[in-house]
């Protein structure tokens, strides 16, 4: 082995405070004292695998233009030995290290493509019970002379909480580029589970130590003893890297080059299974038990509304109009009256204040216990959207109720400048809370629902006001980056407005503005499946935390993202970004399978909480209602209660993944949307899918009530057949390309 680096005097260190990690690089690489193993080629990065004096080093340059230092392997203590072996198929190297901790072995893949990856994955056998106490981060930006204490950058976005294990930065001086690094805790779960660990703000870090921070157990007097046990091969590290040459431009830019690269990360990572539900059965009884159970709806001035939660909390607007403009979907699918969606909508008006010409939160008669003029202000428009829904679809009383109300929602948005504060006094805008932390910030992406909801007003109205209403509020957005998102439906209703907005004005600057929304909503994505605690009994992969900062995934913001994005991908059509499509196509294809596991009866007991939230009812594992809550980390599901408002996802699922067509024996489920659809002859369905490049779609023929399934073909447009890969009398599955042209035939 030859030795790294070039021997250089000393320079001054940087004024920024530094760790010894980083003055220990710095001075190996400047005494080249590194020993070199082998050197790969990707594109114009030159990658060189080096043995430092406490683990194993890829050092990524480009010439010219500086490069990162990547710890690959922790060798605290030093090593015995360091070897390359044979690599396996599909390996660009594969090394076995010999150190004082035990046997390691590393594995390089480099990935081409539009934007180069390099993964690396390291294993360990340990030589005894080993406790980690400590581990330093393993990413550190080089200058052209390798020093970390020189290169200049930013880091535009790190892990927030249990979500991806990302950290988004630009290398600026040198001209490096702009680079996403991602742990993938997926590989890491044995890890985690063995040392009673969880990967919570584990990557990110301060310029210029970032990445990977492996979790430890709480420092204490007396810590848990929570060993790697001796002789087991545990997965302790599993990185991508992904390279983009340019380092400059706005924050629509940055925000469709982290787009790209997680794209590029995202289609190198080994996705779980989403399997199929039924969820036509889960929407009739979550009808079912709407209607009948008394714990669903309470009678006030002589209509009829819903409870938020299980026999508990007031009549609310939103929660009334979520599961109204749902149910007005699944009435208008299946083709048959729904009683209770018209019984539902008649009390609609006493929510409405002729005063003040708005929907208030409550009904008039609400508790002492609740601020009746207290208004959030998504609260505001969430209502006003799904009016605007109704009324599309030519529900006259849901119409009139919006077009009263939606001058009040103007007058609010210009009060505020269109940058709403957390909440406010519905009678005079007085503030009630400002900001959700330090940096003034308040519901940050309010103004991407309101803007749908005047693009919903031109469309009825083809008044230009409200057109150019949408206008000012998208273009007051400008300057949030990465805290666009506040709360994960908003982002997704704010990217189908600026998504609409494109189509309408054909400026450019609309269709950028939403790959800020999107950036910001994939940054909050759980990016792995977590088999951490009750984690294990439900899926939680691309699963999205309700809030910004939320330690939970919530159902309604589950279901009325994947509904935005409905919107999102067929208003964006074959001119949206590739890598943009794919990952909002994958986000809507694991929303249906992830979301079955909200419903109490799908988890078993032990992973239910018994207790919750004050005022929030109780959960009955019999009703066809989802909890609000699951838990990346494993916590009971529950805990804030079992939300009836969320019962309006089944029915949302149900008419969008659920195809009926006339005359025959079976309906058609797809895990995406289907963009196009005819019917060429009596016995053929066309249709072109609007999925990713390179991914899968599930296609299942659901047998329909005594029927029988017939032999059916299934085919892409060149005429390549595809065979099921599962089969009953009651289903045939078929996987097929997500972005498709597909024949069916039988």
């Amino acid at each position: 082995m030859t030795r790294t680096g070039t021997a250089t005097k000393p320079r001054p260190i940087a004024e920024v405070p530094v760790s010894p990690q980083v003055l220990m690089l710095r001075e190996e690489l400047r005494a080249g004292s590194m020993k070199r193993v082998a050197t790969l080629d990707l594109r114009d990065l030159a990658i060189e695998v080096a043995a430092g004096s406490d683990g194993l080093w890829a050092l990524v340059r480009r010439e010219g233009r500086g490069g990162l230092a990547l710890r690959i392997a922790q060798a605290p203590g030093g090593y015995d030995d360091v070897r390359k072996v044979a690599a396996h198929e599909g390996e660009a190297l594969r090394i076995e290290l010999a150190s004082l901790i035990g046997a390691q072995t590393v594995v390089l893949r480099l990935h081409e493509g539009e934007l180069p990856v390099l993964r690396a994955t390291t294993t360990v056998v340990p030589a005894s019970d080993l406790l980690i106490p400590f581990l330093p981060r393993d990413l550190y930006p080089l200058d052209r002379d390798d020093d970390p204490t020189a290169a200049e950058g930013t880091v535009e976005a790190a892990q927030r909480g249990l979500n991806g294990g990302v950290c988004y930065f630009r290398l600026r001086q040198p001209e490096f580029g702009s680079v996403l690094y991602f742990q993938n805790f997926t590989a890491l779960n044995r890890r985690f589970e063995l040392t009673g660990t969880t990967p919570d703000g584990a990557v990110g870090g301060e310029w210029p130590e970032l990445g990977y921070l492996p979790p430890t157990p709480p420092q204490s007097p007396q810590p848990p003893i929570k060993p790697l046990p001796a002789g087991e091969e545990v997965t302790v590290y599993d990185a991508l890297l992904a390279v983009h040459d340019d380092a400059d431009g706005d924050e629509t830019a940055m925000a469709q080059r982290y787009l790209s690269l997680l794209a590029a990360i995202y289609r190198r990572l080994e996705l779980p299974e989403a399997d199929f539900h039924d969820w036509i059965a889960r929407a009739d009884r979550s009808l079912r038990d709407l209607d009948k159970a008394p714990e669903a709806t309470v009678r006030q001035y002589g209509f009829r509304y819903l409870h938020p939660y299980t026999a508990a909390e007031y009549p609310d607007s939103m929660v009334q109009l979520s599961v109204l403009a749902a149910l007005r979907d699944y009435e208008a699918w299946t083709g048959k009256e729904i009683p209770l969606q018209a019984e539902l909508g008649k009390g609609l008006r006493k929510f409405y204040d002729p005063k003040l010409k708005t929907l208030r939160r409550y009904l008039p008669n609400v508790g002492d216990d609740k601020d009746a003029d207290a208004v959030d202000s998504w609260y505001l428009y969430h209502p006003m959207l799904n009016l605007g829904r109704l009324a599309l679809d030519g529900d006259k009383r849901a119409e009139r109720l919006f077009r009263e109300s939606i001058d009040y929602g103007i007058k609010a948005a210009r009060h505020f400048g269109y940058k709403w504060p957390i909440q406010y006094k519905v009678t005079d805008f007085s503030v009630i809370t400002e900001s959700r932390n330090e940096g003034g910030l308040g519901q940050t992406d309010v103004g991407g629902i309101y803007a749908f909801v005047m693009l919903q007003a031109f469309e009825l109205t083809d008044d230009k006001r409200f057109l150019d209403e949408a206008r000012a509020a998208i273009r007051a957005l400008k300057g949030m980056r990465f805290e666009l998102n506040y709360q994960a439906n908003l982002t997704a209703w704010g990217a189908a407005a600026c998504m609409r907005l494109w189509r309408i004005d054909d400026d450019p600057a609309f269709l950028a503005q939403s790959y800020v929304f999107l950036a910001s909503f994939f940054h909050n994505a759980a990016l792995w499946e977590s088999e951490i605690g009750h984690a294990k009994h439900y899926k939680n992969f691309l699963g999205v935390t309700a809030l910004h900062d939320a330690p939970y995934m919530a159902m309604y913001e589950c279901f009325d993202s994947f509904a935005a994005f409905e919107r999102y991908l067929k208003d964006g059509g074959p001119d949206l970004d590739a890598g943009v499509r794919m990952l909002v196509s994958e986000y809507c294809r694991y929303a249906l399978d992830r979301a079955w596991y909200y419903f109490p009866d799908a988890l078993p007991p032990e992973a239910v909480a018994k207790k919750q939230r004050e005022n929030n009812g109780h959960i009955d594992r019999k009703l066809s209602f989802p909890v609000e809550d699951l838990y990346v980390d494993g916590q009971e599901a529950g805990q804030v209660g079992q939300e009836i408002y969320g019962c309006g996802s089944a029915f949302v699922f149900a008419t969008r993944a659920f195809h009926r067509f006339r005359d025959t024996p079976f309906t058609l489920f797809c895990d995406h949307f289907l963009l196009v659809a005819d019917r060429p002859g009596a016995r053929t369905i066309s249709f072109q899918l609007g999925g990713g490049e390179g991914c899968t779609a599930t296609l299942v023929l659901v047998r329909n009530a005594r029927m029988k399934l017939p032999n059916v073909t299934v085919a892409s447009v060149g005429g390549d057949r595809v065979r099921p890969h599962q089969e009953d009398k009651d289903r045939i599955a078929f996987r097929v390309p997500a972005d498709g042209r597909i024949s069916l035939s039988w």
